[in-house]
C-alpha cells in the first residue's frame, strides 16, 4: 500500500504529469471546455445523496487516481473510455475530515471525464444489513453484483459491529476485488492497526497490497459548520458564500479527457 497523506502530491500524480508532458499536455493546465451537460452525470447525480452531489475530488492524490483510472480505461463504443483493472484507494481519516466527499467526487470526476462508468455506493453498515440472511432474499447474489462492480465505493468500513460472519462477507467481498484487480474506493476512520483487529488479517493484507492510501487529516468540518451557525456574527450579517476554487480536481478533469480522445 502507497501512501498520500494531507499535503504531498505523491509518485501517482507524478507519474500523470509525466505522461501528460510527453504528450505535449500541460499538466498544470486548467479546464477551459465549455460546460456541457453529461448524462451519464445528470443519471449519476439522482443516485448520490442530495450532500453530495457537488462534491469535487479536489485532494491531489484523489484527482491523480482518476486521472490514471481514466488514461486506463479500455475504448469501447462511440470511443468512450470504459473503466478498467487498477488501483484502489484506501481513504483514511478522523470523522468529518471528507472522506465520503473525496469518494464521491471521485466517481463525478470520471463521469466528467467521459469514462463509461458502473458504479455502486454502500457503507459497511448498509452492506452487512442487505447481506444479512433472511427469508425471500438472495444474499449472495446481491454479495456477486457487488464484487463483480466495475466500481465500488465501501464507506465507513470498520464503524459497524464485528463478528465473524461480518468478518467472513468482508473476505469474500474484497477477495473477489482484490483477485480481479477492479477499483475499489474504501473509506474508514480507523488506523491500520485498529482496521485489521476489526476486519481481520486477511481483509487488512489484501487491503494493503491493492490501495494506495491517502491521509486526510484537519478538524471536523461538520462541527466548523454548526459553529459558525450559530455564532452570533452568522445570525446578525447576512451570509454570502463564495466558493474556493480546486485546481487539482480541474486539472485532474481536463487532464483525464485529453487522455480520452
Amino acid at each position: 500500500m502507497r501512501d498520500h497523506d494531507a499535503q504531498p502530491v505523491g509518485g501517482l500524480a507524478r507519474r500523470l504529469a509525466h505522461i501528460l508532458t510527453a504528450r505535449g499536455i500541460d499538466p498544470a493546465a486548467k479546464l477551459t471546455d465549455a460546460a456541457e451537460p453529461i448524462p451519464a452525470l445528470q443519471a449519476a447525480e439522482a443516485r448520490i445523496p442530495a450532500r453530495y452531489q457537488a462534491a469535487v475530488a479536489d485532494h491531489p492524490a484523489v484527482a491523480a487516481w482518476v486521472c490514471e483510472v481514466a488514461q486506463a480505461g479500455r475504448p469501447g463504443p462511440k470511443g468512450a473510455p470504459g473503466i478498467a483493472q487498477g488501483r484502489s484507494l484506501l481513504i483514511v481519516g478522523t470523522t468529518g475530515t471528507g472522506k465520503t466527499h473525496q469518494a464521491y467526487g471521485a466517481v463525478r470526476s470520471l463521469l466528467l471525464a467521459g469514462v463509461r462508468l458502473r458504479w455502486k455506493a454502500i457503507t459497511a453498515a448498509d452492506l452487512y444489513a442487505e447481506l444479512r440472511p433472511r427469508p425471500g432474499h438472495d444474499g449472495e447474489r446481491e454479495l456477486m453484483d457487488l464484487a463483480r462492480c466495475p466500481l465500488l465505493i465501501i464507506d465507513d468500513l470498520g464503524a459497524a459491529k464485528g463478528s465473524e460472519w461480518t468478518e467472513e462477507i468482508t473476505m469474500r467481498l474484497i477477495n473477489r476485488r482484490y483477485n480481479e484487480m477492479l477499483p475499489t474506493l474504501v473509506t474508514t476512520n480507523l488506523g491500520m492497526a485498529d482496521l485489521r483487529a476489526h476486519i481481520g488479517d486477511r481483509v487488512a493484507s489484501r487491503l494493503t497490497e491493492m490501495t494506495d492510501k491517502v491521509i486526510l487529516d484537519g478538524p471536523d468540518r461538520r462541527r466548523a459548520i454548526a459553529a459558525q451557525r450559530r455564532s452570533p456574527a452568522a445570525t446578525t450579517a447576512p451570509r454570502t458564500r463564495t466558493e474556493p476554487a480546486a485546481p487539482a480536481a480541474a486539472t485532474a478533469v481536463s487532464a483525464a479527457r485529453h487522455l480520452s480522445r
